[in-house]
């Protein structure tokens, strides 16, 4: 119970905050994508960029610790899939776009923060190995599957598409972050004092900004339909991805405790807004993967209080 009050609520009631703000019309809909464009154009790319400049990367990439979290990613991508081609008579493009729905968890605005008033900020080294690589990777996969699923139709060629993706990827504010703090890292290169403390007091305001921009963002998700649906991908992402990164961390690879609390409080985080945008840039499932954001972050509340409660 103290884990609830003290570590998860707080970051749902800044989330509901934002929520309330923009439902009640206290702030716009313009001033909340102003928000969710600082947070995520400037103040995370420097939280990413200054974590990652400094992060011990040969001790922090282990192989077990990522194998955990994207084993469990995958697993949940396929089983989604195939519940919405099996169960749900979904077409393979709205399939594929479910199961990145199930894949694509909130790493940067739930994981975060969660972690960080659990264990500090000195813990998150493997969260922030973890997010890394993860847009590219699971952009990757999902771009992949979703050309297979369209390959029999009348969209773009696959080479086409991949190299847009990839352009995208590559201009994207977090990647950018991501890389230049690997660049600065890998290199060695020395950075001024004065450079690294700004982007401390940008790294500083990220986590709050973002969260009350997500409660903003998410007024506009309104559940609707499709309920089995999106009770079957929030109990792939909040359930069945946490749990295979505990049995993997725990059972297989021995991860230290900082690993294993970064793995699975990682992985327990609701679907991201990313996934949302995956399914409008295809067309695809749009209903079923903004309701699940939405409904996905409310069950967060309750499914991420019982992996803390089980993580040592």
């Amino acid at each position: 119970m103290q884990a609830l009050f003290e570590v998860i609520l707080p970051v749902f009631l800044l989330i509901g905050f934002g929520y309330l703000a923009n439902w009640r019309r206290w702030i716009r809909d313009g001033a909340v994508d102003g928000v969710m464009t600082f947070a995520q154009t400037f103040a995370v790319p420097c939280l990413l960029f200054q974590s990652i400049a400094r992060l011990d990367l040969g001790a922090e990439f282990d192989l077990g610790l990522l194998a955990s979290f994207y084993t469990g990613a995958i697993v949940s991508f396929v089983l989604g899939y195939a519940g919405a081609r099996r169960l749900f008579g979904r077409d393979p493009v709205d399939a594929v776009a479910i199961g990145f729905v199930c894949l694509f968890s909130n790493t940067l605005l739930l994981g975060l923060p969660i972690m960080e008033r659990a264990y500090g900020t000195e813990a998150l080294a493997g969260n922030f190995a973890i997010i890394s690589v993860h847009a590219p990777t699971l952009y990757a996969l999902g771009v992949t599957a979703m050309e297979f699923a369209r390959s029999h139709g009348s969209g773009l060629p696959a080479r086409r598409v991949a190299r847009q993706i990839g352009g995208s990827l590559l201009r994207n504010p977090l990647v950018i972050g991501i890389s230049l703090g690997l660049i600065v890292n890998l290199a060695r290169i020395p950075m001024p004092e004065p450079v690294m403390a700004a982007a401390g007091m940008m790294a500083r305001a990220a986590l709050p900004a973002a969260l009350f921009g997500l409660g903003g963002v998410l007024v506009r998700y309104r559940p609707e339909g499709d309920v089995p649906t999106i009770l079957m991908v929030s109990f792939l992402s909040l359930i069945v991805h946490p749990a295979i990164a505990w049995g993997l961390g725990h059972f297989v690879f021995d991860l230290s405790v900082d690993q294993l609390r970064s793995a699975v409080v990682t992985a327990s985080a609701a679907p991201g807004i990313n996934a949302f945008l995956f399914s409008s840039m295809y067309g695809a499932a749009r209903r079923v993967a903004a309701s699940s954001v939405l409904i996905g972050t409310g069950l967060a509340l309750l499914t991420v209080w019982f992996w803390l409660s089980i993580l040592p």
